[in-house]
């Protein structure tokens, strides 16, 4: 909870807590503040005990730390055996290749096996269309942006 709390501002804590308690009334202050955390802590444990068991036993293995979406999905990712077989069937290089390789137009070359025409059809009927000739860009103007 505090772990980004450095040694600069934990001295500025106890400066300003004597300033504001004075050195007498400190050690009470911090009694009462000990306190008042341990009781919020019985309540929270009591209350997800409450809701555990009013869940029943299908929820036996429920964690209120679930609850958060990043642990939530990195726990189904891990866990799920469906999405670990298409983890490991997905090649997402190879993916990320065809797609960059089919927007600069290059070609596949197992798209090109594919596409060359069996006998009996017509001539080009699966050759891509001609890509347009690039319009030449005007410069770059940084005074005028």
């Amino acid at each position: 909870m505090f772990n980004d709390i450095g040694a600069l501002e934990l001295v500025t804590i106890v400066v300003l807590a004597i300033l504001v308690f004075g050195p007498d009334k400190l050690p009470k202050v911090i009694q009462d503040v000990s306190n008042v955390i341990r009781k919020i802590r019985s309540f929270s444990d009591s209350a997800k005990q409450d809701i555990r068991s009013e869940l029943g036993p299908e929820f036996k293995d429920f964690e209120f730390e679930d609850l958060n979406p990043k642990t939530f999905i990195r726990k189904q990712l891990t866990e799920n055996d469906d999405i670990k077989e298409l983890r490991t069937s997905f090649d997402l290089r190879k993916e990320l290749t065809d797609v960059t390789d089919a927007v600069n137009g290059k070609e596949n070359p197992a798209a090109e096996a594919a596409a060359t025409p069996a006998a009996g059809t017509g001539p080009g009927l699966l050759k891509k269309p001609a890509a347009p000739a690039p319009e030449p860009r005007t410069p770059f103007d940084a005074d005028a942006t």
